[in-house]
């Protein structure tokens, strides 16, 4: 096998690892900002710790995981949370339209965590979000690497992609505290439910037209349903004031 140009492997692994960086990303950010922090930033960590030892001690032979079943259980458990978030969103963004995250709301029983101990949901939400994308970037590398017999630059081009992603969902996770509470969970339940159903369906062996794109389609899918949903209550609410 001839060794590969380090540009050509560091750019392919890099766009390849990429899409799943943004996926670990984006479900992190989401749950750290609608569930709190320090318990997503612990399942975080915890996620990277489990990867290293899966790493360590499988190496080349992670090219040989059947990623599939993880992915239909990893993706059933997102889509229970991910739908149970969905409809409160709906039914919160209907009763009260944008209320502030500062806003104080005795009726609001959204799902950000106060307690002194750890909020294990979102530590659980945040560990499977990075094993599962993680591992899919190990399973890149690894193929990218003894495809091109080149690991370094494979390492590099993934290990690109994920600190870029994780700085970027850093830098992002202040703004995301001037979004309205109740509008932010139903945008992270939105996600949830999308990336839950993409991967249940993929580890059922479906493959979805566009691969990864596919993802896009959901997200315009349950956002629309949302709106729907949304409007549909809103009417009947006004229906049932104007009787009164």
């Amino acid at each position: 096998m001839v060794s590969s140009g380090i540009v050509p492997v560091v750019i392919t692994t890099f766009l390849a690892s990429a899409v799943e960086a943004v996926e670990m990303v984006a479900i992190v950010v989401g749950v750290g900002a609608t569930r709190g922090w320090r318990s997503t930033i612990f399942g975080a960590f915890s996620g990277f710790a489990t990867l290293a030892v899966v790493v360590l001690i499988l190496g080349a032979a992670l090219s040989r995981i059947p990623i599939g079943p993880l992915r239909l259980a990893i993706g059933f458990l997102l889509l229970v949370f991910g739908l149970q978030w969905f409809r409160k969103g709906i039914v919160r963004v209907a009763a009260r339209g944008f209320a502030g995250m500062g806003a104080a709301d005795p009726n609001d029983s959204a799902e950000q965590w106060s307690g002194p101990g750890v909020d294990w949901t979102a530590w659980f939400l945040a560990w499977k979000g990075v094993v599962l994308e993680g591992l899919e970037i190990a399973i890149i590398v690894v193929s990218f690497g003894a495809a091109a017999n080149n690991y370094g630059a494979a390492v590099l081009g993934g290990a690109s992609a994920l600190v870029i992603f994780l700085a970027v969902g850093f830098i992002l996770q202040s703004p995301l505290r001037l979004i309205p509470r109740s509008f932010l969970q139903l945008v992270v339940g939105t996600l949830l439910t999308a990336f839950g159903t993409f991967w249940s369906v993929e580890g059922l062996g479906v493959d979805w037209p566009a691969s990864d794109a596919a993802i896009l389609g959901l997200l315009v899918v349950y956002a629309v349903t949302a709106m729907l949903y949304i409007a549909r209550q809103r009417h009947q609410r006004t229906t049932l004031r104007a009787v009164a």
